[in-house]
């Protein structure tokens, strides 16, 4: 009804733009007051479901913890899996540069070590 009343040709052909918003707003009122009656039915089943069957809310409760449990631990599964890559990827790094004879002190000197190994910029003729 909110969209049949914005492009009906009933309103295209002759109504002010204010008589659209006030068709469209008492639409809206309609959607979200039939809207509100639908959750309150649904919360009134939920009551009497808690009341009738108070063990069917607990286990719906630990269906839904076990389900976000299983669900953080594959993200912390894939969250370990990325850090064990990168640390790899640092340590293939690391190993790379550095030589058996001088091993860089703190951070400064790694850099400057690092920074000694990138080759001089080309001249261009």
């Amino acid at each position: 009804a909110c969209f049949a009343s914005l492009v009906s040709q009933d309103y295209v052909n002759g109504t002010d733009q204010e008589e659209i918003r006030t068709g469209v707003d008492q639409c809206i009122q309609k959607f979200l007051d039939v809207a509100r009656q639908t959750e309150c039915f649904f919360l009134q089943k939920r009551l009497q479901l808690s009341v009738q069957k108070p063990e069917q809310v607990i286990k719906e409760d630990v269906s839904e913890l076990r389900n976000e449990l299983q669900r953080k631990e594959a993200l912390i599964q894939k969250h370990l899996s990325k850090l064990r890559h990168w640390q790899q990827v640092l340590e293939d790094i690391s190993v790379q540069h550095k030589k058996p004879a001088e091993m860089p002190q703190g951070p400064l000197a790694y850099l400057e070590q690092a920074s000694a190994n990138i080759p001089a910029p080309m001249k261009q003729t």
